[in-house]
């Protein structure tokens, strides 16, 4: 059986704004969808998309792109996961899963669970191939707290035993992945000598350190950006 997948997340008022810019009405949509898809959508399909009241599947949000000489993305809310940045690229999961070099029965099974196991190569060529900040691959891949747990490691034990499982995570250059570890790691040790320094006590010793630990992941994605 086949898997069934959630629509898209699509754009209805881009939709609208592409068809008019192309001076066509909903009628002129539905005919290219039958006509060169065979697809057998009605002028009033094409109207509640358009309202937000039904969401095209993906093989109607594809033709749905063509018939609007548009790419998938201009039909897109924002995408997170790995699906919905794929589909945004126009890609098959056997395109996305050669460039990879990845089964793709593999991949799917990733996609599917919205966790990517994928090597440090592998995680390389999925964020040149989907276009993926280091930030939006975190997200996509499902692992954003991951990251936290080992940010909170390295920073509060020794770092360099943090750079490999981290670049597995992260399409990161490991240069620069390990200058910013390094920093993190002197930031926070130089807050826990600063807080030691102004002779504090348990509890309120610890809260320096404990506010730099919540808000680790921020400061990490603002030192990748420096």
């Amino acid at each position: 059986m086949p898997v069934q997948h959630e629509s898209p997340p699509f754009d209805a008022p881009a939709a609208r704004r592409l068809r008019e810019a192309l001076g066509m009405a909903p009628g002129h949509v539905a005919y290219g969808l039958r006509a060169q898809y065979g697809l057998q959508v009605t002028p009033d399909t094409v109207a509640a998309w358009e309202r937000g009241l039904l969401s095209p599947t993906s093989r109607e949000l594809t033709a749905l792109a063509g018939v609007l000489w548009c790419s998938l993305g201009d039909l897109l809310i924002s995408a997170t996961t790995l699906r919905e940045h794929r589909l945004a690229q126009g890609l098959a999961p056997e395109d996305l899963a050669r460039r990879i070099g990845m089964d793709v029965s593999a991949y799917l099974r990733m996609e599917e669970s919205g966790r990517w196991r994928g090597n440090e190569r592998q995680s390389t060529a999925l964020a040149e191939t989907l276009g993926l900040t280091p930030a939006t691959f975190l997200t996509a891949t499902g692992r954003d707290d991951e990251l936290a747990d080992l940010l909170r490691n390295a920073v509060t034990t020794r770092w360099q035993a943090y750079v490999r499982p981290t670049a597995k995570l992260l399409a990161l250059p490991r240069q620069h992945l390990e200058d910013v570890l390094e920093q993190l790691h002197s930031d926070y040790q130089a807050q826990m000598v600063q807080t030691l320094s102004w002779g504090q006590t348990s509890p309120a010793a610890g809260d320096g350190g404990r506010a730099f630990l919540d808000g680790i992941v921020p400061r990490f994605w603002e030192l990748t950006r420096a």
